[in-house]
């Protein structure tokens, strides 16, 4: 009888906890558009004086080529990014599937070590976007698009001999890879 008793709760404490594993909310979600559907973060840099963000534009040299008032002035002070991920589908199969994208704007008027300004002229954008689907146990399945740095305003032309074109840091490429998540925030 005791060993009956026993097992009758092991049985049931076994039950409690698959209840508490499967939470309610999630069958009541919307299949197209939840709620939660937009996660992501904006962010602001500054970088000092002599630590301008460079984003590959000119080369290094740039204030050889007239000092400060060379043509070719793409150093940055200020940067504006961010990370926006949008989950349309709520339930299925499909709500593992993920649509992100990544901008970072550059701005600001510099030359190492000949030009140091706290202007906020526009640059330029680099961006990325792409897909990607949850795998389970904090892995996801990406695939990048990263695109080619697009100028803006008056810096969108040839900037004289120290322009290095408008490749980027970077250039152009796709990826395909895996991001592991780990670790819980406290706050």
């Amino acid at each position: 009888m005791k060993r009956l008793l026993w097992m009758f709760a092991v049985l049931a404490l076994a039950g409690i906890a698959s209840a508490q594993e499967a939470p309610q909310a999630k069958t009541q979600d919307r299949m197209f558009f939840p709620r939660d559907m937009f996660y992501g973060y904006g962010q602001f840099d500054l970088a000092g004086p002599h630590n301008e963000i460079d984003p590959n534009l000119c080369r290094w040299d740039a204030g050889q080529d007239g000092g400060v008032n060379a043509p070719c002035t793409a150093f940055a002070r200020y940067m504006i990014s961010g990370n926006i991920e949008i989950r349309p589908f709520g339930r299925g199969i499909f709500r593992r599937f993920m649509i992100f994208g990544e901008p970072k704007f550059l701005f600001g008027k510099n030359l190492p070590q000949t030009l140091y300004t706290w202007s906020f002229d526009a640059i330029g954008v680099e961006r990325s976007w792409g897909v990607g689907i949850y795998l389970g146990k904090g892995f996801e399945l990406r695939a990048t698009q990263h695109s080619m740095f697009s100028r803006f305003g008056a810096r969108d032309r040839y900037l004289g001999v120290a322009d290095l074109g408008p490749n980027g840091p970077w250039g152009r490429y796709n990826t395909i890879g895996v991001r592991k998540y780990f670790g819980q925030r406290r706050w």
